[in-house]
């Protein structure tokens, strides 16, 4: 015979065991009873598209119109007007180097081309006394060829005295780093009291409206590129397709990488701010027919894809094998695991059940459409009901 302690602890797991199962029970008829509401937003039909095909391109985004900017004086920075990102306009003064030297070298350089002047004056009126006293006979050829030779020195120092006028002055403009055309400053490389060399770098100016895909194919792939193709990229911050045009292809290939330049100019008016930004993308050299599934409806397992499909009243998850992706819409290829006609769910979810019963339902639209016409209907009735009842007169009014 049980004692009543372990009588108890028996009672007690028989009732737990019992609870537990019907638990059990319930939680696996309310999921074999999980429905999932479906519109006609919520899916897609597969069927056969257009696939762009091509080689694949990758580079960055260059602009076509950039200068380097560098020193072409040696001489102290004085001032640097612009900074990163400011925008400039042609001729606009970006820095200034010390001129102090330059600006003496010009004073002289001008003082030496007025004494010049002078002595060609002196020079010149020499030479027409003696051709009149030699007309008169009192003075000797020699003396004339003597003066028409100091004449020719002085025209000779006079022309020399202004190339070195120009010469100071050229360096004197040096000094002020202007803007070569309208663009944006992309890179300030000096400060106030540097020493600007001959030849370093002091901006870089771009124009921003002249940017292009600068990228490489291989040369297996490089027979098939033409000018005037069209090329679908992505460029690395942006979270947008861009669309170009082949403009040119070099016909030569890099030494080291054995890749060929394709140059690719931007079609509309959508084009990225920043340059220098990684860019990749597809040209589109050929297309053909295959069915296509929306990238957006595939779910990655590993190696495998899968994607949540709508058959007989049911949600199937159903795996696929899948091709090239298009480079115009982004869809991949179908290869197997779907026909043409199948719906599929546009975004699948985590929580998503294999086998679950799907109801469809109207959308969104059509049901609010709907409401707000029985609403507008209610309220047309109503509006009929009390004019209806405010223009018939009642009884005491008509006895009177």
């Amino acid at each position: 015979m049980l004692r009543p302690s372990l009588l108890i602890l028996a009672l007690c797991l028989s009732v737990s065991a019992c609870k537990k199962g019907a638990n059990q029970s319930a939680s696996a008829s309310a999921s074999a009873q999980v429905t999932v509401q479906v519109t006609k937003e919520d899916y897609f039909t597969i069927e056969n598209n257009a696939l762009a095909s091509g080689p694949v391109i990758t580079g960055s985004i260059q602009p076509e119109r950039k200068a380097d900017l560098r020193a072409e004086v040696s001489a102290i920075v004085m001032q640097v007007m612009r900074e990163n990102g400011e925008v400039v306009r042609k001729g606009d003064l970006l820095a200034r180097l010390d001129d102090t030297s330059f600006r003496d070298q010009l004073a002289s350089s001008e003082q030496a081309a007025r004494a010049a002047q002078q002595t060609l004056d002196q020079a010149e009126r020499q030479l027409e006394r003696l051709k009149t006293l030699r007309a008169s006979g009192m003075t000797s050829m020699q003396a004339l060829e003597d003066a028409e030779i100091r004449r020719n020195n002085a025209q000779s120092e006079l022309v020399a005295a202004k190339a070195r006028v120009v010469a100071a002055r050229q360096q004197v403009q040096r000094t002020e780093i202007r803007a070569p055309f309208d663009g944006i400053v992309s890179e300030r490389k000096v400060s106030n009291g540097d020493t600007a060399q001959i030849g370093k770098e002091i901006m870089k100016v771009i124009d921003p409206t002249s940017l292009r895909f600068q990228g490489l194919v291989s040369a297996e792939s490089v027979n098939v590129v033409k000018a005037g193709q069209s090329v679908s990229f992505r460029i690395n911050g942006y979270d947008q397709q861009f669309v170009g045009k082949v403009r040119r292809v070099d016909p030569a290939a890099n030494a080291t990488t054995r890749q060929v330049e394709v140059l690719v100019d931007f079609v509309g008016s959508s084009q990225p701010k920043v340059s220098g930004l990684y860019a990749e993308g597809r040209i589109e050299a050929g297309s053909s027919q295959a069915l296509t599934v929306m990238s957006g409806a595939l779910v990655r397992d590993g190696d495998k894809t899968f994607v949540w499909a709508l058959q007989d009243g049911l949600l199937k998850r159903l795996q696929i094998t899948v091709g090239e992706r298009d480079v115009r819409r982004g869809d991949y290829a179908v290869l197997s695991g779907l026909k043409a006609g199948d719906k599929v769910l546009r975004q699948p979810m985590s929580t998503f059940k294999d086998g679950s019963k799907v109801v469809m339902i109207p959308s969104a639209g059509a049901t609010s459409a709907s409401t707000t016409n029985a609403a507008v209907s209610a309220s047309a009735a109503a509006g009929a009901s009390s004019s209806s009842s405010a223009n018939t007169p009642s009884a005491s009014a008509t006895g009177k």
